[in-house]
């Protein structure tokens, strides 16, 4: 193998297993027309779109992901890959929706009022629709309005707000004192982060958990949406 150049691999000569590995490359270097050639080799193989998201895509962005949180991997790169498992989700979507795939859960997220800063909210949003969550991405600048009409017309489970200032970091604490007054704070997991916060301030004003970077946010709000099925089961 070793005189094999990369770009020598076919991958429809490839077996299933090899092909899923070859794709968790493929997505590590961001190679959008691969993954999308992968993604239809393995439906014409007769994969449930469901199996190709969760072994090629959500599989090997939980590579990215790791890598990312450890330092070894940097925004424009996870950028990349992320973009890459957009354009395979674009073409398992239609699919996933005939099939009544499971559904992870639907998440509202947003930069808060007075705040720019979007690249840590929309690696969120990309690494959430990677590990097979919706995503509703309300952009930057949002006042409290506009998180609880999205909210509310979305029917999400999830708020993820997202600060990059010390400033605006206490406008986080409006939004959650404004959902508390009107009784809706407990029908929905609120995640915070931003480079300014920490575990402490997320407890302070009320949100479920602070996630310190993408791959956390997953982590973390996978976890919340188990308990809640758990507890739904059990009532």
């Amino acid at each position: 193998m070793s005189d094999d150049q990369d770009d020598d691999i076919i991958l429809s000569e490839l077996e299933d297993e090899e092909l899923v590995l070859q794709m968790h490359d493929d997505l590590y270097d961001g190679l959008k027309e691969e993954i999308e050639e992968g993604v239809n080799i393995l439906l014409e193989r007769g994969w449930e779109p469901y199996e190709v998201l969760t072994e090629a895509l959500v599989g090997g962005m939980t590579i990215v992901g790791r890598d990312f949180r450890d330092g070894i991997l940097f925004v424009p790169e996870v950028l990349l890959a992320a973009n890459a498992m957009k354009a395979g989700m674009a073409i398992l979507k239609p699919l996933l929706v005939e099939t009544g795939a499971p559904r992870m859960g639907k998440m509202v997220i947003g930069t808060v009022k007075g705040d720019i800063h979007d690249i840590g909210k929309n690696l969120v949003s990309m690494m959430m629709e990677g590990a097979g969550f919706e995503v509703v991405d309300l952009g930057i600048n949002n006042a409290v309005e506009s998180y609880l009409e999205a909210l509310k017309s979305e029917e999400a489970d999830i708020l993820g707000m997202s600060a990059l200032l010390t400033t605006t970091m206490p406008y986080m604490k409006v939004v959650i004192d404004t959902m508390k007054a009107e009784g809706i704070r407990d029908d929905y997991i609120i995640l915070v982060g931003g480079a300014p916060l920490n575990e402490e301030f997320g407890k302070a004003i009320g949100a479920d958990a602070y996630c310190r970077d993408a791959a956390v946010a997953v982590e973390t709000a996978k976890e919340f949406i188990a308990r809640k099925h758990n507890q739904l089961a059990a009532g």
